[in-house]
């Protein structure tokens, strides 16, 4: 592998790592300097429309507005390099916690994988292409205080 190839993998892996970050801190506008202009972005497999940044921000926006906390735990991405075009593979496990009418908490679990597409540009890499394929969901797991340590 030459240093490009490691510099263009680093560079493709802080991406994906970054794309988190923005999520659950609820900077929905840090999505665009992730994404080109004309990325398509699919999330039918948790029932989430297909769109480009503009629309997946209003979507995650009120979607993700139920819940107090996200997490999305991204996996290492399989990542394959065709000269400025990627494409990648990850997997992410997602709790993110509701509250309760009554008081208590309860952790929705989601198992996924990221099918990516990106490309180098003058900006350096992005997300031309973000797809969701459903592993599994876990919906109303409680979440009980922990007790003195």
């Amino acid at each position: 592998m030459t240093g490009d190839e490691v510099a263009d993998r680093l560079a493709i892996q802080d991406l994906i790592a970054r794309y988190p970050l923005v999520v659950d801190g609820g900077d929905w506008d840090g999505l665009d300097a992730l994404f080109t202009d004309d990325a398509r972005i699919d999330f039918t497999a948790f029932g989430g429309p297909v769109g480009d940044v503009g629309s997946i921000k209003t979507f995650l926006a009120d979607a993700l507005s139920g819940f107090r906390r996200t997490q999305h735990m991204m996996g290492l991405p399989a990542i394959t390099l065709d000269g400025d075009r990627a494409t990648a593979r990850t997997s992410c496990t997602n709790p993110m916690v509701v509250d309760n009418s009554d008081d208590t908490t309860s952790v929705w679990l989601i198992g996924l994988w990221y099918d990516d597409e990106f490309r180098r540009t003058s900006d350096g890499w992005r997300f031309t292409s973000r797809r969701q394929e459903r592993s599994y969901s876990v919906v109303g797991l409680r979440d009980t205080p922990l007790g003195p340590a």
